[in-house]
């Protein structure tokens, strides 16, 4: 799976949450974390739509 996609897909999610993308509430090892996990996430649950597992990662991020 790509995982530029995957980022870029994470920082539109935080758009949602945060008017401006350049001040995300995470650095650059949490952005790569997210995507690891999200990989990880559709490689032992290939049904599961990647949108999806996206936004709930993200929404665990932020209220975790």
């Amino acid at each position: 799976m790509e995982k530029k996609l995957i980022i870029k897909m994470i920082k539109n999610c935080f758009k949602q949450y945060y008017s401006e993308v350049d001040s995300l509430p995470m650095t650059s090892g949490d952005l790569e974390e997210l995507a690891d996990r999200i990989i990880q996430m559709k490689a032992d649950q290939p049904a599961v739509d990647l949108y999806e597992a996206v936004n709930d990662t993200v929404y665990e991020f932020l209220t975790g």
